[in-house]
């Protein structure tokens, strides 16, 4: 990693992570897959200015399908490495605010 910029991909916008960012102040970003966990966090204050408190981790493996009737296992979707980060209360990223 070079700058803070390619750490963070894109945020993840889930119902789940709607949830989160609602009432538990955790946010989810698909992240590169060399990134660390310091990285991410100096990403995340930087860009958003906010408070950090705790980076948690996950490395979502690819998912598999079948192909037809031949019935060869072909990998549909790559994998890929999503940051959940939790902020201090009272913070919050204006990317995830729905329509008000």
């Amino acid at each position: 990693m070079s700058t803070i910029y390619e750490v963070l991909r894109r945020p993840y916008i889930t119902e789940k992570s709607n949830f989160q960012s609602g009432k538990l102040n955790q946010f989810v970003f698909e992240v590169a897959q060399d990134a660390s966990k310091g990285q991410i966090k100096d990403a995340i204050e930087t860009l958003f200015d906010v408070k950090v408190v705790r980076v948690n981790v996950i490395n979502v493996p690819a998912k598999r399908g079948r192909k037809g009737m031949s019935r060869r296992m072909l990998v549909r979707r790559p994998g890929y490495k999503k940051a959940l980060v939790t902020l201090a209360s009272g913070d919050t990223i204006d990317v995830f605010e729905g329509v008000r």
